[in-house]
């Protein structure tokens, strides 16, 4: 037997998807801004650990000297990106599904328990309804970070222009460290995301795309028929 269970609305999947390649290329033209000036990089002393990004990233993705089609690609979808972002959270607070998403005073302990479960060293899932605990400090995360990328976004857009957010940012230079450190965390979100959404199967990935999961029944066992004495 089989069940089908109603998971996600239509405006979460159609907000999930047209999000999904909006930061795919605001991450490739953003690093098509950042080949112009690549101050970033892991030091101790004056051993340099790693840059950010060596030669050979530069040149497989062919970043060079296309700085004006970076910045032209990058402005014009960082309007969608905040028009997508905007109505995503003015539709979970009407909808009601903020309740499902923010975390509660249960998120943090079931986030540990699901870790151990991927983990292999606890041997069940942690019960949710929705979305587990980690799944609510994840999406929250996210969510708060769109907000960063935005407002240190601005503020070394036009820094004149925005010079209050600029200074509240910490300054151009800080403002553009925070927008650079919050694309690195969609990246690691992005890897992990995928390898989650891989693990988890076809089912879960089903559910974003149809809006339902079937969750197969076992059949109820009859218990035997009562013999009569002889």
């Amino acid at each position: 037997m089989k069940r089908i269970i109603h998971k996600h609305p239509l405006a979460i999947r159609w907000f999930h998807w047209i999000n999904f390649p909006i930061l795919v290329i605001m991450i490739w033209s953003g690093l098509l801004i950042y080949w112009a000036y690549q101050p970033y990089k892991i030091q101790i002393g004056d051993t340099v650990l790693f840059k950010f990004f060596p030669n050979w990233f530069i040149q497989a993705l062919n970043l060079r000297r296309r700085l004006a089609e970076g910045m032209s690609w990058h402005f014009v979808f960082m309007w969608l990106f905040t028009i997508n972002g905007v109505l995503y959270v003015l539709y979970t607070f009407i909808s009601g599904e903020w309740r499902f998403l923010l975390p509660n005073r249960r998120s943090f302990r079931e986030a540990w328990q699901v870790t151990l479960h991927d983990l292999g060293i606890r041997k069940t899932a942690p019960p949710q309804v929705k979305y587990n605990g980690a799944q609510r400090i994840a999406y929250t995360a996210i969510l708060l970070m769109g907000i960063g990328s935005l407002l240190t976004g601005l503020a070394i857009y036009k820094p004149t222009q925005f010079s209050g957010l600029t200074t509240l940012t910490g300054g151009y230079e800080n403002a553009r460290l925070w927008h650079f450190i919050l694309t690195i965390g969609y990246v690691l979100f992005f890897v992990i995301h995928i390898f989650q959404v891989v693990r988890a199967g076809w089912n879960n990935f089903q559910a974003m795309v149809t809006g339902f999961e079937v969750e197969k029944k076992l059949p109820e066992k009859t218990p035997p028929a009562p013999t009569t004495p002889a």
